[in-house]
């Protein structure tokens, strides 16, 4: 495999954080473009000596931001290009004045924070702005150097999950709760129309555009920025980029358009 240049989005937290010093570490990873709105925590990931961190400061729903990013990465690089985008940026969409709340009564409660009865037009339009429309605003942005990535570089690519894995690809950061077939619980109202948009819009990527591979994945419950409590059954990063590795590296062109858990399996619309 010949060295990779990497973009994660979400990467100063959580899972995004994550896949930044797992990649930076290894021999393979030659450029990391790393975004986020907050600033990478100290101490910075180490790099493996053939690897470099570019940190840029973007904002995901502004497509001025992340064309300054692209703009940054094409007037420095004699050939720009990506190989690999981990989008992992996102928000719960719980209501902040109830988590306000909450937080002055010492309780958490993180369902009741966006039940149908206290859910507001602010709070499902900003998370519709952040996970829907910041996933389609970050992958059209990069798509013409996700395009480039393997013309010319001699490159295989062919169909099936485990081949053909050095084409281009983009992997999103989705949720189960994004699943109808799979809602059996009810609530949760913004987060779970906003990442039933973001499969919809990566889904139609996958035909529009054919020589990029994009997948889906749900990397289970986490603990992460997204709220400030430990919910239930909530796994360390850790654990879940274990597993979430597995399914980035494994799946090829013909998975383009799916819907994954950590584990692999198919998950249903």
């Amino acid at each position: 495999m010949p060295p990779q240049t990497i973009l994660i989005t979400g990467a100063s937290s959580g899972l995004g954080h994550a896949f930044l010093t797992h990649y930076a570490s290894l021999p393979t990873t030659h450029t990391i473009y790393a975004l986020d709105i907050a600033p990478l925590p100290l101490p910075h990931p180490s790099a493996s000596p053939t690897a470099e961190i570019h940190f840029h400061t973007a904002d995901i729903t502004s497509t001025a931001s992340l064309h300054t990013v692209v703009g940054s990465i094409t007037n420095k690089t004699a050939s720009p290009h990506i190989d690999l985008l981990l989008h992992c940026a996102g928000i719960r969409g719980l209501v902040p004045g109830v988590v306000s709340a909450q937080r002055e009564e010492g309780r958490q409660d993180v369902a009741g924070a966006e039940a149908m009865g206290v859910m507001d037009y602010e709070t499902m339009m900003r998370t519709f702005e952040v996970n829907t429309w910041g996933a389609f605003n970050v992958v059209r942005s990069f798509l013409p150097l996700l395009s480039s990535s393997g013309r010319g570089r001699g490159l295989s690519v062919d169909g099936g999950r485990g081949e053909g894995r050095e084409q281009a690809k983009v992997v999103v950061m989705s949720s189960r709760m994004g699943s109808l077939s799979a809602n059996s619980t009810g609530g949760a109202y913004a987060y779970r129309a906003s990442k039933a948009g973001l499969n919809a819009v990566v889904k139609s990527f996958s035909v529009d555009v054919e020589d990029v591979t994009f997948l889906m994945v749900h990397p289970g419950r986490v603990e992460s920025g997204l709220v400030e409590w430990k919910e239930e059954g909530a796994m360390s990063v850790e654990e879940s980029l274990g597993t979430c590795l597995r399914v980035v590296e494994g799946c090829g062109r013909g998975d383009s358009g799916k819907f994954f858990d950590r584990f692999g399996e198919v998950i249903g619309w």
